[in-house]
């Protein structure tokens, strides 16, 4: 997989599932969609970088989400989603990708 696909994936997770809450006013629906797009996210991540590299950015993932509540008092609903989803989507781009052993690097 690339770089892309899981950012996507982490993109869709964290602003796709505001919206989705925000549409329904259903909680556990937003839930649904925020975790199935973790899921995908770690486990593509896992493959393409590695379970370290994957940990911490389904740790951002889960701390983004954790951290857009008292932003969004701050600054708004829309705008702490955005904020925390293009960081975490930054940090995807950067070390969510192929995994480089010793060997294909000399």
């Amino acid at each position: 997989m690339s770089r892309l696909a899981s950012t996507a994936l982490a993109v869709t997770g964290l602003a796709g599932g505001y919206a989705t809450g925000r549409a329904t006013k259903k909680r556990p629906l937003a839930a649904v969609v925020l975790g199935a797009a973790g899921v995908g996210s770690f486990l593509i991540w896992k493959k393409d970088a590695g379970t370290g590299k994957a940990v911490a950015l389904i740790s951002a993932y889960v701390g983004g989400f954790g951290a857009s509540h008292p932003l969004a008092k701050k600054i708004g609903a829309w705008p702490a989603v955005n904020s925390v989803t293009a960081g975490v989507a930054l940090l995807s781009l950067i070390i969510g990708g192929s995994k480089k052993s010793k060997a294909d690097l000399s």
